[in-house]
């Protein structure tokens, strides 16, 4: 009797995830990394949606409807696959592909714009059906992985340190907190080093009294708007391969090394699928792709059992469906906290993350490679539209094949 032949997407780990077990499983240092997962992209991201959607001409209604499908509909899919795989997935938009719809919105119309987010959708979907991303990555080395990991979470490294400039009084307290209970073993088992440093950055807060909160803020549901796209061949040649590519390699890239680093096993095929899904999806309210975030998930992931990680994920997931359900009024409570307080809550998260990054990176073959590659992430010079986390993947498997060939096939 012939073996039915294997198929593409990975399969899931049984017996499903229970409720039981995730109670169980949630504890205070998966709790707060998913508090923190979640403040990072409520805030820095949002801004920089607002900040290319309204430079496009976009209304306060689009915004709106930009990040509901930002939050809300990406957050269904990251507390889906995340109970169904157990494992960290975190699914939000692309950050550097929102940054390149920026122009295109000034020449092209809302739904000549939409239009190309539908066709990158149904580009990316292809690509996880046919199982072509994991074959793809298999052939990177990891060590040229994450030393363009290494280069773009760097600045979460640096603001770290420009937040104790900018803002002694909020941020030194958070580092302070943070340090002494890394120090402490057994008080930081109690007080996971993180929790201390956000309570810490609370009590900073109030005591300095920086935070002027919005007076008319009122908690009000935010419906979305569904629009018709348009097809414009210009604009799809402008934008649909690098959305492609920012979703596939940049940021998927990140998400599945951050994950791997972490201990992770991650589904590459259903992830890109997934992606490819919801960026249909969300294209009819105005999202720009659906992608698996690299910071978030290396933040749910920095700490704590590795079993256990997926419940900060499910935290994420939670937090961003009342975000998207309320867009409105939260962007503009996140964005009322002093940028120091953020800066550092997430450079904290991220410092082992990072530390990992660069011994996986510099401590294996292609070394040479692996520097290049981390030297042009890190020159962020983006080359015909493509940011350079791509171009230090290109310029670093190059490096490889003409001066590391021997590591290159060894790895």
């Amino acid at each position: 009797m012939a073996a039915s032949p294997p198929t593409l997407l990975e399969r899931p780990p049984d017996p499903p995830t229970r409720p039981g077990r995730v109670l169980a499983d949630l504890g205070p240092t998966a709790a707060v990394n998913g508090l923190v997962g979640f403040i990072f992209s409520a805030t820095g991201p949002v801004a920089i949606v607002l900040s290319t959607g309204a430079g496009g001409g976009l209304g306060q209604a689009e915004l709106a409807s930009w990040l509901f499908g930002s939050f809300f509909l990406n957050g269904l899919l990251t507390l889906y696959l995340t109970w169904r795989w157990r494992m960290p997935l975190v699914f939000f938009w692309t950050i550097p592909g929102t940054v390149l719809v920026g122009p295109a919105l000034k020449h092209a119309s809302h739904a000549e714009v939409l239009g190309a987010f539908l066709v990158t959708g149904l580009l990316i979907t292809a690509v996880g059906a046919t199982g072509w991303m994991r074959r793809a990555l298999a052939m990177v080395p990891m060590a040229i992985v994450m030393a363009m990991v290494a280069g773009v979470f760097l600045r979460f490294g640096l603001d770290l340190v420009r937040a104790l400039h900018l803002d002694v009084g909020v941020a030194a307290p958070m580092v302070l907190a943070f340090l002494a209970l890394s120090a402490w073993s057994r008080g930081g088992r109690l007080l996971p080093p993180i929790v201390g440093a956000l309570l810490a950055g609370l009590v900073a807060i109030a005591a300095t009294g920086e935070v002027a909160w919005p007076g008319a803020a009122q908690l009000a549901v935010t419906p979305p708007r569904l629009y018709l796209p348009a097809f414009s061949a210009p604009v799809l040649l402008e934008l649909v391969l690098p959305l492609a590519i920012t979703v596939l390699v940049v940021q998927n890239g990140q998400g599945f090394a951050v994950l791997k680093a972490a201990g992770h096993d991650v589904p590459v095929n259903t992830v890109t699928l997934a992606c490819g899904l919801g960026s249909l999806v969300t294209a009819f309210v105005g999202t720009v792709s659906t992608c698996l975030t690299g910071p978030t998930n290396a933040i749910v992931s920095s700490s704590g059992e590795r079993s256990r990680h997926y419940t900060g994920a499910l935290v994420v997931g939670v937090l961003a469906l009342g975000f998207g359900l309320a867009s409105s009024t939260f962007t503009a409570l996140m964005l009322a906290a002093p940028p120091a307080f953020i800066a550092a809550l997430a450079g904290l998260a991220m410092l082992k993350v990072l530390q990992g990054a660069f011994a996986t990176a510099f401590s294996g073959r292609c070394p040479l490679a692996a520097l290049v590659t981390f030297l042009v992430t890190v020159a962020d010079l983006p080359v015909l539209n493509v940011g350079a986390p791509f171009w230090g993947l290109v310029a670093g498997i190059a490096v490889a094949l003409l001066l590391e060939r021997d590591d290159l096939r060894r790895a």
